[in-house]
């Protein structure tokens, strides 16, 4: 007769697993922060994690699930961006600007290398480090943002919230291709990414937004370091 599995040794099952992928997770992130590689072998990943490279696989099905895994692991932006709270529509929208480059500069050893992989054209990369399916929900969320600006009176309603949205992340792009190839100090990428989001949304505002707009240009030119302000 063959016995079958209790449910506590189910659950160390699915804990040990959950552990080993957890040290996969975290020496790619470890090693991306030393090498500046966002595309490491999987056998060094696996040596790295202290587990066969069989086992990687086993778990995360290919190394591009392995890249993406440590980003949700790193950046659950989209659930925190959902508790954000502001006095009004145009206050969110830099609350969600400073929550998204938060990450940045709190671990740009980490995000440089995904945003400088992020932005080459080259194709010599195998591995998508934000997948379709994450950009359209991000935009998504931030069109959202700028639709209930509009319908609460801070914004033209004339205006397209689909190119709003584009300019503001052409924008944000900019900055950040500045920031990840270093041309741009860490201490200056939110003041420089929130003055362009401030211009931007200042060209649309009625009366009713352009205070908050003046208010958010002031601060952030002040917050700039001395070697931008010139």
């Amino acid at each position: 007769m063959t016995s079958t599995a209790t449910l506590p040794d189910i659950g160390r099952r699915e804990r040990a697993k959950e552990e080993r992928r957890q040290r996969i997770v975290r020496a790619v992130r470890d090693l991306i922060r030393e090498t500046g590689d966002t595309n490491p072998s999987m056998r060094l990943i696996a040596s790295r994690a202290g587990v066969s490279i069989a086992t990687a696989y086993n778990l995360f099905g290919s190394k591009q699930a392995v890249v993406l895994a440590v980003l949700e692991d790193r950046q659950n932006f989209i659930e925190r961006f959902a508790s954000l709270k502001a006095r009004n529509p145009l206050d969110l929208v830099f609350a969600a600007h400073e929550l998204a480059v938060s990450y940045y500069t709190q671990d740009p050893e980490f995000y440089r290398p995904l945003w400088r992989a992020l932005l080459d054209t080259s194709g010599k990369s195998d591995a998508s480090i934000v997948p379709p399916e994450r950009q359209a929900e991000t935009r998504a969320a931030w069109r959202t943002i700028l639709l209930q600006a509009q319908n609460e009176g801070y914004l033209d309603q004339a205006e397209s919230i689909e190119w709003l949205e584009r300019s503001l992340t052409h924008s944000a792009t900019g900055a950040m291709l500045s920031w990840a190839t270093e041309a741009l100090p860490t201490n200056a990428l939110l003041p420089s990414a929130g003055l362009g989001y401030a211009y931007i949304l200042n060209t649309t505002a009625t009366g009713k937004g352009r205070p908050t707009l003046k208010q958010r240009i002031e601060t952030y030119k002040k917050s700039l370091p001395q070697t931008e302000r010139k």
